[in-house]
């Protein structure tokens, strides 16, 4: 895979391409492994994997209107993982009926993780950590911003390549050991198939697919993960410059690391989609 070799224009960058065996190839840019970087809203892949574990445990149900959203009527956990609720993306805004568009929305994370976390009897950050980084062994990652006190549960997540890597082998194993096939199967499929709306510095889209949390490739060109991926291929990129995705298909999945902003330049959109184009594409 040399010809992967990353000359993006950041300071330093890393970046791993997973298989379900394990670490494929590394491309390291004067960081290492362990360093710690802020992710932005790749959070909502951990935060997204955290509220299905509490759906798997049955303490929350995904269709069961959601009190933490302040009279907004009949929103559900799957509205709001599925940017189907309504919410501006941030204050200040007016909700919007759930299930009409796709309104990319930190605030729907931030009412979604309120819910969860009244659901399982603790923090969100805690029930984050018990239920998801502690058994992918994400030690370097969590929510707790320098004050001490608990992050954004929509963008607010320090991570480290190496943690990223864990979370990637997790996606490829279908959720394991953090939820089970069937309800990972569930999460990324189209929810509220049909509705338009945006990614935030890629475009806008009709359909614009996305799962319970997971937005999915399917037929959006351009995208950032690239024309070759799979349309099954899932994951997220945050504003801080780095990424997730996994293409199922293809058996692969890749997570990134850098110190520029995505939209600095537009430099991500110039340059994740043709580096990921040079990875295998699913065969048959």
């Amino acid at each position: 895979m040399n010809q992967l070799q990353v000359d993006w224009p950041v300071g330093r960058a890393g970046v791993a391409v997973v298989s379900p065996s394990g670490v494929e190839t590394r491309f390291l840019g004067g960081v290492d492994g362990g360093d710690r970087f802020q992710v932005a809203s790749v959070t909502k892949l951990m935060t997204s994997l955290a509220a299905l574990a509490a759906v798997e445990s049955g303490r929350i149900d995904l269709d069961q209107p959601v009190p933490e959203a302040g009279g907004a009527e009949d929103v559900t956990l799957r509205h709001l993982l599925a940017h189907a609720g309504g919410f501006p993306f941030e204050p200040p805004g007016r909700p919007r009926p759930p299930g009409q568009r796709r309104i990319y929305s930190n605030v729907g994370f931030r009412v979604l993780a309120e819910a969860v976390a009244d659901a399982v009897g603790t923090t969100f950050a805690a029930w984050l950590s018990s239920s998801v980084l502690d058994p992918l062994d994400m030690s370097s990652t969590g929510l707790v911003d320098r004050r001490g006190i608990d992050g954004d549960p929509a963008a607010g997540a320090a991570s480290t390549l190496d943690d990223l890597v864990r979370l990637a082998r997790c996606l490829l194993d279908r959720g394991a050991p953090v939820v089970g096939p069937d309800l990972f199967a569930e999460a990324t499929t189209v929810q509220f198939p049909g509705l338009a709306g945006l990614v935030p510095g890629v475009g806008r889209f009709d359909p614009c697919d996305w799962g319970l949390g997971f937005e999915l490739h399917d037929g959006k060109r351009p995208h950032w993960m690239g024309d070759r991926r799979s349309p099954s291929a899932f994951g997220h990129f945050g504003a801080s410059g780095c990424f997730l995705w996994v293409d199922p298909d293809a058996g692969l999945a890749a997570a990134a690391v850098t110190d520029r902003s995505f939209d600095d330049g537009k430099w991500g959109m110039a340059t994740w989609p043709a580096w990921s184009d040079r990875l295998p594409a699913a065969t048959g």
